[in-house]
């Protein structure tokens, strides 16, 4: 007789991950069923920046409950998740005057921060140039990850330690449901049971309930990031500077941000392109710099052209991040990432009927928030 499950998560990027996470530790049985040889998506192909502080009050608070959820796992098996905390680089006064009114914010909210001088800042981070910064601000309970590692050790840890079942390269064509179970297909004929069944495919809007997708106003982005080559320097945690400040959706909830935006120049490279930078060190000594943000409509994935990056791109990230820190800027390699979003939404969560469900869209939140946020949806789920 063909085992039945408890919950089929399809996809095993972060998203899935945290939801089977949630499922297991209520002694539920999960099957995770991923169409690749490994999470190959946005899960992989990011910073591993693991930072509430850059989120609005709702989404903190689900990045704050992630914070402690990886933590509890670091502690029972090594996923490469260090706590090193995070700093944002203020270059002016306008960008020190949003990094005062957040910190006032996290008060608020209790959420620890501490404002850093510009001298305090170079003690902990003696490569940042002088004539760049003015202040910081520091949550130190914040962590980084390193996500080619940091997937694959999450998935071994619900594997080996909570009993978790998988089965890579395993294309998920088709899905049934009726008043007894939820059943997938595969694309070799082969067919899983469950009681409930979760999508967490990514952007990928064409295998099933294509006709869905398209009454929702999802949005692609690309985002192209480069590794430096090892550096000598020791470079605590995540770094965040002043294009970030204005960009992030925490500030944006700080009573100077429009008037500050407003200023800007629209037609600035970094506007058009939605460049910031950020900085992370990985184990072996390489440092990821970037990023970029392009938009496109899943309909037209070709105007995004995910298979190239774009040099003036990368030759502008790297000159702009070399006026921020002292690092040798010779490039490893480089990379595009790419994420699904809602336009006018927080995340895409659909009830199909009682047993399936799709989540996806989270945008660039998923890293930090996925726990936190499947957390919450487990207990709504209610299985």
């Amino acid at each position: 007789m063909m085992k039945k499950y408890d919950f089929i998560i399809v996809g095993a990027g972060i998203l899935g991950l945290a939801h089977a996470y949630h499922a297991l530790k209520k002694g539920k049985t999960v099957l995770m069923l991923e169409k690749n040889d490994k999470a190959m998506g946005a899960s992989v192909r990011n910073f591993g920046q693991i930072v509430p502080s850059g989120f609005g009050c709702k989404w903190q608070s689900f990045g704050r409950d992630s914070l402690e959820i990886y933590q509890q796992i670091q502690s029972e098996y090594d996923i490469q998740v260090k706590r090193e905390g995070s700093v944002y680089l203020a270059s002016n006064e306008e960008e020190l005057q949003l990094l005062t009114e957040l910190q006032q914010i996290n008060q608020s909210n209790d959420y620890p921060s501490k404002l850093l001088t510009a001298e305090e800042c170079l003690a902990i981070y003696p490569m940042i140039h002088k004539n760049y910064c003015v202040a910081g601000l520091q949550f130190e309970q914040e962590l980084k990850a390193e996500p080619m590692l940091t997937i694959s050790l999450l998935t071994k840890y619900l594997v080996h330690i909570l009993g978790m079942e998988i089965r890579y390269n395993t294309f998920i064509t088709d899905i049934y449901s009726n008043d007894q179970a939820a059943i997938a297909f595969d694309s070799l004929g082969e067919k899983y049971i469950g009681e409930h069944l979760v999508l967490c495919t990514g952007d990928d809007f064409q295998t099933l309930y294509p006709w869905i997708y398209k009454k929702v106003d999802l949005e692609l982005v690309k985002l192209q990031m480069l590794e430096l080559i090892p550096q000598e320097s020791f470079i605590r945690g995540n770094i965040l500077t002043g294009w970030t400040i204005r960009r992030y959706e925490s500030f944006q909830e700080c009573p100077s941000f429009k008037d500050i935006k407003e200023k800007e120049d629209a037609q600035s490279l970094q506007r058009m392109y939605g460049i910031h930078l950020l900085f992370k060190q990985n184990i072996d000594g390489s440092v990821i710099v970037g990023d970029s943000h392009e938009y496109g409509k899943p309909d037209k994935i070709s105007g995004l052209k995910l298979h190239e990056s774009s040099d003036f791109i990368n030759e502008f990230i790297l000159h702009h991040a070399s006026l921020i820190l002292h690092l040798d800027m010779s490039v490893r390699r480089s990379w595009i990432g790419c994420y699904s979003q809602v336009r006018h939404d927080e995340i895409f969560n659909h009830r199909i009927d009682s047993r399936v469900r799709i989540v996806t869209g989270i945008g660039g939140k998923g890293m930090t928030a996925s726990f936190g946020w499947a957390k919450a949806h487990f207990e709504e789920l209610n299985p």
